[in-house]
């Protein structure tokens, strides 16, 4: 299981480099490559929390909107057996096969 961090709705990575002696990370679920890193914890804390300020004054600055992580919606490639199961059982319990997969989603994650 890896380490993440959040901070006003960004979730950011956290790792590690032994060669390096560093901790680093990249903001995680939006397209813009945003990194970060520090010698502590407490530093990559900080480092992330300024990289997502930075992004944010310049999304500003550029007067545009910024990406916000996971739109809602995405494109996951089933495979014909699976996609025609979950079809088939959608259909039998009278909902969307979108419905049923979100479902399916929402039980496993705990929501």
């Amino acid at each position: 299981m890896q380490n993440t961090m959040t901070y006003k709705g960004y979730h950011g990575s956290v790792e590690i480099s032994p060669e390096d002696n560093i901790l680093f990370g990249q903001v995680l679920f939006i397209s813009p490559l945003i990194n970060y890193e520090a010698e502590t914890a407490k530093g990559l804390e900080q480092a992330f929390q300024e990289a997502i300020n930075a992004y944010l004054a310049d999304c500003a600055q550029q007067d545009i909107q910024p990406e916000k992580p996971c739109k809602g919606s995405l494109n996951v490639r089933l495979g014909h057996d699976l996609h025609l199961a979950a079809s088939i059982a959608a259909f039998q319990a009278s909902t969307s096969t979108n419905e049923f997969i979100k479902r399916a989603v929402q039980k496993s994650v705990g929501l």
